[in-house]
């Protein structure tokens, strides 16, 4: 009962395809990777945001006058 073996897997995998149908799960899957598509998009457009408030905040490295 411990180990899942690849016989397990694809016993637990032909049920849910029984269950389900290939058509649901085909949907299923192009959802679930757009969704993933427009979470990486919208991550990658807020990064420019965060990098360019970051470099308004930091102060300019300070000036030694030496006479």
């Amino acid at each position: 009962m411990g180990e899942i073996s690849i016989t397990k897997l694809l016993v637990v995998g032909a049920l849910i395809v029984l269950l389900f149908g290939t058509k649901k799960l085909r949907t299923l899957g192009s959802d679930l990777g757009s969704a993933i598509k427009g979470f990486k998009k919208a991550m990658a457009e807020e990064e420019p945001v965060k990098r360019a408030d970051n470099q308004a905040d930091t102060p300019a490295g300070q000036i030694d006058n030496k006479n």
